[in-house]
């Protein structure tokens, strides 16, 4: 009998504990979005230092901040300010008194104004004049040139508390923070996904103790959930030095001589918050045939001998079948074979229209701060006096016509170039201003040719006398830096081929993938991958599927409530994860499904083990 009462005080105290974690954990992410775009964006300053712990109820001294933000700090990410906010307690009521009562030596309850004065603008974190005076003169504790500092605490405490509710009304209200709440990344495949019909309850592994080894990453500041959930399951996955990227892929020419071939080329672009868009594509069929399709990345022929960041990123496309509307688009498979960079499928395809939806996990196309020694020189004047490209800059320029002529015939036409005209200034170019363009720019059949294309970004300098500005928005927008790297663009090329008839493909809009590519990922890994349920829990799957270079997991909410599962990942080794955090957590809404996480290796060249725990909150 003791020993169940204990047992129920400990199972009484884990599940309270957990719940303040939950709590501190929400406040933490409520502060830092209130603050900055996302979880994954990282603090860069003193100044937002300040400001996010302001708006977690903290009132940091400037020794407090030097504490955290040496002269060898260049940022801090949202683990790091957890970590801050659980060293930094905020002031109690009995604290804040006891600091006051050393002044107030009489115990009234009062200071006079001079005295508080000369101590504020003295001592510590030294506050001027004007500043102790704006608190002094407010007529809430101003009684008669004494300060009553029993109701500063007050309305200190509860204006403190005020701001850190702001912060979580306002995740609580605004759907796109609240995904980034519960560490989702900023897009759209994250998004919780309705299952259309109720099924039957899959085939579910039994769960089985793992040995798992200990990890080689620093432990997360936020807490774990795993030992104090009321439901959990594990999952691991040993992946071997380099055997992700060697999966069998038949698509030897020999296999396919005399199939017809279709190719077009296209670009994974990372915006400032974080979300991924890309080319989507209609693919046309006339008649039945064997089709292989394959994606990988683009390598550009100018851009041999230089750092090509995005041709370790990895590429899928997802094939869906369209119906009768455009938004009725049916999953028929995904191109989940690789060899090396490349990601294939082969089977048979009925005749019809469909769509072709490139994909990036993010775990290597992301936001990364890295430090340029200097920003590359774009213009310069020659002895006449006359603008002119610099050779560097004109070599980024080849690079991204090569990205952006879709069909690879070495010309740009109007659809292209629209296409670059979107990504770089939001509009379109018409007939009327691309007739222009061929009066003053070379044209061959009514394309632009790369001298064009040249010409055309030096008319924009000339334009505004020299000023780099706007060629720097065109830029950035494609995702290089200021050393022109393209670090925050991927390009890849699709090919397709058929053995009975001419494919036809072509790029039909430049967007993120939204909730048709959601689906199609979600549902991929649920057709594909190992189901096991929460202990404790029969409403709740997690589905782990690995492809190639990737383990995606995805989480299926059959119940009639929205869930909260946390994810840690504490015990894995040599990973990395689309979301950027050891230990996250997702809300499942009911009857629906999302992407957990997708994860790859650090460095294939070593082993890697994915050790994941998901826990019900």
């Amino acid at each position: 009998g003791n020993q169940k009462a204990t047992h129920s005080e400990n199972s009484q105290g884990k599940k309270s504990q957990h719940a303040e974690e939950a709590i501190f954990y929400m406040n933490c992410r409520a502060a830092y979005l209130t603050v900055l775009k996302s979880s994954l964006e990282n603090i860069k300053s003193k100044e937002q230092l300040s400001l996010v712990l302001q708006q977690a109820g903290r009132n940091p001294s400037q020794t407090t901040i030097n504490k955290y933000w040496t002269s060898q700090t260049t940022s801090l990410n949202f683990d790091d300010f957890c970590a801050i906010l659980k060293e930094e307690k905020p002031a109690t009521k009995s604290e804040l008194l006891e600091a006051f009562g050393k002044i107030d030596t009489d115990k009234a309850g009062y200071i006079l104004h001079d005295e508080l004065c000369k101590i504020l603008t003295t001592r510590g974190d030294k506050m001027t004049w004007e500043e102790v005076t704006s608190i002094t003169n407010q007529a809430d504790f101003n009684c008669s040139g004494k300060f009553d500092y029993n109701k500063f605490c007050e309305l200190y405490l509860s204006t403190s508390e005020q701001c850190c509710k702001a912060a979580r009304d306002r995740l609580e209200t605004d759907p796109r923070l609240r995904q980034q709440h519960f560490g989702n990344q900023s897009e759209n495949f994250s998004e919780g996904i309705s299952l259309p019909v109720s099924k039957p309850s899959p085939r579910v592994s039994r769960k089985t103790d793992h040995k798992l080894p200990k990890a080689d990453s620093r432990a997360p500041s936020r807490p774990s959930s795993a030992q104090s959930s009321k439901a959990s399951t594990s999952t691991t996955v040993t992946v071997g030095a380099s055997s992700s990227r060697n999966t069998k892929l038949i698509i030897e020419p020999d296999t396919m001589k005399g199939w017809q071939h279709a190719q077009c080329k296209g670009c994974f672009y990372l915006e400032e918050d974080g979300e991924i868009i890309s080319h989507r594509y209609r693919l046309h069929l006339p008649q039945r045939s064997a089709v292989c399709v394959t994606i990988r990345p683009f390598n550009i022929p100018q851009a041999q001998g230089k750092s090509c960041h995005w041709l370790s990123v990895d590429t899928a496309l997802f094939i869906l079948k369209e119906n009768e509307t455009q938004e009725n688009l049916q999953l028929v498979s995904f191109t989940e074979l690789q060899n090396k960079e490349m990601f294939g499928w082969r089977g048979e395809l009925g005749a019809g229209v469909y769509w072709l939806l490139p994909f990036t996990t993010g775990c290597r196309l992301r936001k990364v701060k890295t430090q340029i020694s200097g920003e590359a020189k774009l213009v310069w004047r020659d002895e006449d006096g006359e603008l002119a490209l610099t050779k560097e800059f004109q070599a980024a320029l080849l690079d991204i016509f090569e990205t952006i002529d879709l069909d690879g015939n070495g010309l740009l036409s109007l659809e292209e170039y629209n296409f670059f005209e979107l990504r770089t200034s939001g509009e379109k170019c018409d007939q009327e201003a691309w007739a222009v363009c061929k009066e003053n720019f070379e044209m061959k059949k009514n394309e632009l040719t790369r001298q064009g294309f040249l010409d055309l970004n030096l008319m924009e300098a000339n334009d505004r006398d020299g000023d780099p500005w706007d060629l720097w928005v065109t830029l950035l927008s494609l995702g290089y830096n200021k050393a022109l790297e393209m670090t925050e663009a991927c390009p890849f090329v699709i090919d397709v081929c058929a053995e009975r008839c001419k494919p036809r493909i072509k790029a039909i809009s430049l967007e993120a993938g939204g909730s048709q590519l959601s689906r199609a990922v979600c549902r991929s890994v649920v057709n594909k991958g190992e189901p096991k349920v929460l202990d404790g829990s029969d409403n709740i799957f997690i589905y782990t599927y690995r492809s190639g270079s990737r383990i995606t997991s995805v989480i299926e909410n059959k119940s009639e409530n929205k869930v909260i599962i946390h994810v840690n990942n504490e015990q894995s080794k040599n990973c990395l994860n689309n979301r950027g955090l050891m230990v996250f957590a997702v809300e499942v809404a009911p009857k629906s499904m999302m992407v957990s996480q997708h994860v790859m290796a650090l460095n294939e060249q070593e082993e890697w083990i994915y050790s994941c725990v998901h826990s019900l909150v």
